[in-house]
């Protein structure tokens, strides 16, 4: 597992203390490995984002984390009590502590909407008035206040979630689990959705795990983000990080649809016997990508340096830049005054090969 660049000290002082810690977490089905050693650490008010591929383990990940799979070796620790170590009379009441969202809502269609919110203080035995009253609270907060009396089947799917994410917050839960929970969604509700997410983590200051395969979902609202693989964390750091240095092949190829790319017609040209110039990525976070780096540069350009894919985007207020560039292969030494250049500005500059 690689580590990337630390939060800033602020950041990283408000969200110190542990609401979650897995240990070396193991949880096997027969001969396969859905979980693998998997160690994590969940910081109260933080969203982080758990990625990975299908059948990479995140659903047993998440099963685990709300008491519905135990793991076969390893602690799991929430709030300071040990999970997995619980009987099942006790693990109740914690479970009810920690909220889910779910991809397809689990609603149920003969409640009506604050019946459905209500619900989960109805099983922990709070009187009806108490339970009407925070359904109240909790419709308002995700904006269906008067969508009180209806059914689920006379709501839109974004509504419907909406409802969930209510009923998941009833019981003032001190986490949130969120498994796939925009992948039914269109862009648009799903924008909104995530929105919700955010505001409500900023309200509340509520601590969320997102369980997901959109590396768009980590974008949009995570702090940081964790990727699995085969039942492992094989890559692990801030959003921004993770991002602009991705280090682990997986992580590369999900981010392929959020990264400037190689063009395909460069990458099939790739000759290394016959190329004139020498193809290579540059990584780079920071002001530097917007100001400085064309400005230092200005030379290599005038001695046939061509840009030939990139942009700059920003991630959690970061500007995070990628560019392929092709440098003339006959200008000996001018590769290594790029690198020099480039030292003091913590870029990662990489030779893919010749075209």
């Amino acid at each position: 597992m690689n580590s990337h660049m630390s939060i800033p000290a602020q950041a990283e002082a408000t969200k110190t203390e542990e609401v979650v810690r897995l240990t070396d977490v193991h949880r096997r089905f027969g001969p396969v490995p859905a979980l693998d050693g998997v160690s994590l650490t969940v910081h109260r008010g933080e969203i982080l984002g758990i990625i990975g591929r299908s059948g990479a383990g995140k659903s047993t990940l998440i099963r685990c984390l709300n008491g519905l799979e135990r793991p076969d070796t390893g602690d799991i620790i929430i709030e300071g009590r040990k999970i997995n170590a619980l009987p099942e009379r006790e693990l109740q009441p914690l479970r009810r502590k920690i909220g889910m969202i779910f991809q397809h809502f689990n609603l149920l269609s003969a409640k009506t909407v604050e019946a459905n919110v209500a619900l989960p203080l109805k099983i922990e035995g709070i009187g009806k008035a108490q339970r009407l009253a925070r359904a109240r609270e909790m419709l308002e907060l995700v904006g269906l206040t008067d969508k009180a009396k209806s059914y689920p089947n006379q709501l839109s799917g974004g509504q419907k979630q909406r409802v969930g994410i209510a009923r998941a917050l009833a019981a003032k839960p001190a986490l949130l689990l969120s498994d796939e929970a925009t992948s039914a969604l269109d862009p648009e509700t799903t924008r909104s959705i995530l929105s919700l997410l955010k505001d409500i983590n900023r309200k509340l200051g509520l601590t969320i795990v997102l369980i997901t395969h959109e590396m768009d979902v980590v974008r949009a609202i995570a702090d940081r983000v964790a990727v699995i693989d085969a039942g492992k964390i094989v890559e692990e750091g801030n959003v921004w990080s993770v991002f602009s240095h991705p280090y682990a092949e997986i992580t590369k190829s999900l981010l392929a649809g959020n990264r400037p790319q190689l063009p395909v017609h460069l990458g099939n040209a790739l000759d290394e016997k016959n190329g004139n110039d020498i193809l290579i990525s540059i990584d780079l976070v920071g002001s530097y990508a917007q100001s400085r780096l064309f400005s230092d540069l200005a030379e290599a350009f005038s001695r046939g340096v061509r840009l030939l894919e990139g942009g700059i985007e920003h991630i959690q207020q970061q500007p995070v830049a990628r560019f392929f560039l092709a440098v003339p292969r006959s200008d000996v030494g001018l590769l290594d005054e790029i690198k020099a250049k480039l030292a003091s500005a913590d870029a990662r500059l990489e030779v893919l090969g010749y075209v």
